[in-house]
């Protein structure tokens, strides 16, 4: 038996997949990522939070998951990419309306590809993140800090996850985010879509 690492996945879609609106389909991708995975997942509460950028379409429905990978970080890219997929994503746009959005936010304390790069993705200014793509893995997310509509479904399924180059925790990564930005990520209500 391999050795396993906790890995933070985020979910996020605005538009329907097929006959699946966002709700049920987060839903629908958190289940086939734990069957092609083959381990289970600890999933947080759905959440409806504003589109980002500001203005960028309709709410989206956010969520998280934790689960014990035992490949590498690579390989969990793939699956998650293989799960958008099978949702109908592709890509044409940074920040673009989505009918699927799986991203790898962390994975243990692995740092990809170093931590002088990874900092460098951290601190670039907003408007040259909106325009730049990095071409390789970069871990733990570079703007994990500054994204309410991870942070907090991520704190459901790991908030004791310490980032291996800041040292603060999920928990404390949501809790110093602005008061209105945490009170607009509000959970799903049975009657929203969800399962």
């Amino acid at each position: 038996m391999g050795t396993y690492t906790k890995g933070v996945v985020a979910f996020g879609a605005n538009l329907p997949s097929g006959d699946l609106p966002p709700a049920r389909s987060v839903a629908a991708a958190m289940d086939l990522l734990e069957a092609r995975a083959g381990v289970p997942l600890t999933r947080s509460r759905l959440y409806r939070t504003p589109a980002f950028p500001p203005g960028a379409g309709p709410d989206f429905v956010n969520a998280a998951a934790a689960l014990d990978w035992a490949g590498t970080p690579e390989d969990l890219l793939a699956l998650l990419h293989g799960v958008e997929a099978a949702f109908g994503r592709t890509r044409t746009a940074r920040w673009e309306a989505r009918i699927m959005d799986l991203d790898l936010i962390a994975l243990g304390d692995t740092v990809l590809p170093d931590r002088a790069t990874q900092g460098q993705w951290a601190a670039l200014p907003p408007d040259e993140a909106a325009r730049a793509t990095p071409d390789r893995l970069i871990l733990p997310h570079p703007r994990l800090a500054e994204r309410g509509f991870v942070l907090v479904p991520a704190a459901d399924v790991a908030p004791e996850w310490r980032h291996p180059v800041t040292g603060r925790t999920v928990a404390e990564m949501a809790t110093a985010l602005p008061a209105a930005e945490r009170a607009a990520i509000r959970p799903l209500d049975p009657g929203d879509g969800a399962p």
